[in-house]
């Protein structure tokens, strides 16, 4: 079906597949792919004989599937985007809700297509690229007001949990805000506690992006990482609405990272992880039964309800949403059997048949106005019937007025007295508000409240002495840990220290006369611009644009014991060598980006120089055509048009130029978000060791 007909689009879920690059030690399954065919792509896999574990092998050797379009090893992210998610960005910006998820077993590049990877910035996944090209898109379309928010979903154990709470700064996941599903009487979903942020350019919703990721990455247990373990759900929420026009357009584009799909007889694990494994099997064993179940022509229930995922996706499978799954691969002799179940799965959810509506809506902001004006009305047809002006509040004259009324009635005696204020329910509602007040106050006894006081406050003391004294001892242990771990890691040191001490000795002579050597030669050199640059590289430093969520500095939480350790810990690290790496490609962007700058403005002053010798021709010429009049005046000037011919290459220049130095600043930002990101692994990788050597002095 085409997308874009008409205003319901109904169409079968669109199935991809992602073969992953063999790793240095796994060995290659055999497999073919066929991109050649008119409408689809096929995948022949090759089962060996080899592979039946000793038994007699009865299953067949080949087995083909169908895909919309096959991504074999070498294919890059770009590519990736371009087939996969743009056309489903397109349809959410015109007002259809979209959906794209990635389904395969651990290890097999989910992540990687959805999220990106860390390292490069050509690695960017489906949700970056999904967010530049929107955004892009809107700045274009100046005919509508849009609106962006973004939400982010962890379900791990069945529990759903916030990424994005601004609040929190978790050290686990339990420390985030839990996420709990309601269903309204349309059997609507809502998601209770999960955030809504508010996202007005690329940069805000990337930022966003990287809170979530790095919450995901702090709240990770060192057993393993959270990717293969939880279902992730980034969501884009759009609204649009053309100005003056009552109608609003309201699309989400759901990006869902599952968690790994092998069996658990094949992860080897019991205990905790036995658990977790039962779960995420679970969730994704009631995932296939909701796709089986769609794609029986006579079933009239479909068990969404069993688990979190299937009721968040509900309108993702078989319901108002342009869905495509990407089947990701990894076709190494190990996992052939995982690639083959992989597949199946697939073939299964393109059958699945989807009915997108254009999802338009009626602004309540407009139907409120209507509403002021009617109560406006009613409100001085009141005024004309009893003749008084009536406001929403009563006057204070009216309400003491009232207070002696009400004084009057309860003093008297009389039974048969009454407390008459007429026909005004404010009046009314403020006699009974009154009563009961006075019918409170007159309850509560003073001694007991006394007696009450005097008991909590001798509590309190004794409480509050106590935990001091348990405050105190536990840093007392903790200072002796951190000795004690210093010690050790001095020990060590020490050892090192002799061993090189020995090896130093022999070379210590030729290094003497050497070093000599080179500094003569370093002073004579030395130029401004050496010292320029250190002062450049300072002055970056100082620039580099924090978020406030990263504030999470090693000094602030701390002990000075715990300081030493760290500065030990971090030298060996590959990830201190990627900062490091990457503080130089930075500087490197920065000194480009400076040259850029410089040059523009040399261009930019070329133009106005041009401009002002066209100038001075033009005055030129008008004096020419006073003292000569026998002249033709309107004939052309060669020099200037050969001026202009000079201004219009500036400005082709000036244009290249500004173009890639707005590129640099988007990389300059991505290689930041990714500097820090580095920097809170290493972080925290010191926490999980710290932890382990307090454990092992215990």
């Amino acid at each position: 079906a085409s997308r874009s007909a008409g205003r319901m689009v109904k169409e079968t879920i669109r199935v991809y597949a992602r073969v992953k690059p063999l790793g240095r030690r796994q060995q290659a399954g055999i497999y073919s792919v066929d991109n050649d065919e008119k409408s689809l792509s096929s995948l022949e896999i090759i089962m060996p004989h080899d592979l039946a574990d000793g038994f007699v092998n009865n299953k067949r050797e080949r087995y083909k599937f169908k895909f919309q379009k096959i991504f074999d090893q070498e294919a890059k992210q770009d590519v990736v985007f371009d087939s996969i998610a743009k056309p489903v960005a397109e349809c959410v910006l015109a007002g259809y809700n979209g959906t794209i998820f990635a389904y395969g077993q651990t290890g097999s590049g989910k992540t990687f297509t959805i999220t990106g990877g860390a390292e490069r910035y050509s690695d960017r996944g489906i949700i970056p690229r999904t967010l530049s090209y929107i955004f892009d898109q809107l700045q274009k379309d100046s005919s509508k007001v849009y609106t962006t928010h973004v939400s982010y979903l962890e379900i791990y154990n069945e529990c759903g949990y916030d990424l994005l709470d601004p609040r929190h700064e978790a050290s686990r996941l339990e420390d985030l805000p839990k996420v709990a599903i309601m269903e309204d009487p349309d059997q609507n979903i809502h998601l209770k506690n999960l955030s809504l942020q508010q996202a007005t350019n690329e940069e805000e919703a990337l930022n966003l992006l990287f809170l979530g990721d790095t919450n995901r990455m702090i709240a990770e247990t060192p057993m393993n990482q959270a990717s293969t373990r939880s279902h992730c759900i980034f969501t884009i929420h759009l609204s649009s609405k053309e100005p003056g026009s009552a109608t609003i357009r309201r699309s989400k584009l759901h990006l869902v990272d599952l968690a790994g799909s092998e069996r658990v007889a094949k992860t080897g694990v019991g205990g905790h992880l036995l658990t977790e494994a039962k779960y995420i099997n679970l969730s994704l064993h009631y995932l296939e039964q909701v796709i089986i179940a769609l794609a029986e022509k006579n079933r009239s229930h479909i068990p969404y309800r069993n688990s979190m995922m299937t009721s968040v996706l509900r309108d993702s499978l078989g319901g108002n949403c342009m869905t495509t799954m990407i089947a990701t691969l990894s076709i190494d002799k190990r996992n052939i059997d995982e690639s083959i179940s992989t597949c199946r799965f697939a073939q299964r959810v393109a059958l699945i048949k989807n009915e997108a509506v254009l999802n338009e809506e009626i602004d309540p902001r407009l139907m409120i106005v209507q509403l002021k004006k009617e109560i406006q009305e009613l409100k001085d047809e009141l005024a004309l019937v009893t003749g008084k002006q009536r406001t929403s509040e009563l006057s204070q004259e009216e309400l003491l007025q009232l207070d002696e009324l009400i004084e009057t009635f309860l003093e008297d005696n009389d039974p048969d007295s009454t407390l008459n204020v007429g026909a005004d329910m404010r009046k009314i509602k403020y006699c009974f508000i009154h009563v009961k007040q006075l019918m409170n106050h007159s309850r509560i006894s003073d001694k007991k409240l006394l007696s009450q006081h005097t008991s909590e406050e001798k509590d309190t003391n004794k409480e509050a002495g106590e935990e001091e004294l348990k405050k105190l001892k536990e840093l007392l242990q903790q200072r002796d840990n951190e000795i004690n771990i210093l010690v050790n890691m001095l020990k060590k040191e020490k050892k090192k220290a002799q061993d090189a001490l020995f090896q130093l000795k022999a070379a210590s002579a030729a290094s003497a006369v050497l070093e000599q050597s080179l500094s003569i030669n370093l002073e004579e050199r030395q130029n401004p611009s050496s010292c320029f640059s250190l002062k450049e590289a300072k002055d970056f430093n100082s620039s580099v644009h924090r978020l406030p969520f990263l504030s999470r500095q090693t000094g602030g939480k701390m002990s000075l014991g715990c300081q030493e350790a760290f500065e030990v810990f971090k030298q060996d690290r590959a990830d201190n060598i990627t900062i490091e790496n990457n503080k130089q490609l930075l500087k490197q962007r920065f000194t480009e980006a400076k040259c850029l700058g410089e040059k523009l403005n040399e261009v930019r002053n070329k133009i106005n120089h041009l401009k002002g010798e066209i100038t001075q021709r033009h005055i030129q010429r008008a004096a020419l055509a006073v003292s000569c009049p026998s002249e033709e005046p309107n004939m052309l000037d060669p020099v200037e048009e050969k001026l202009r011919m000079q201004i219009e290459e500036e400005k082709k220049s000036y244009k290249t130029m500004f173009n890639r130095l707005k590129g640099l600043k988007v990389e300059i930002e991505h290689l930041q978000l990714l500097m820090e990101k580095v920097k809170m692994k290493l972080q925290k990788d010191f926490e999980v060791w710290w932890s382990e050597e307090v454990i092992n002095l215990q």
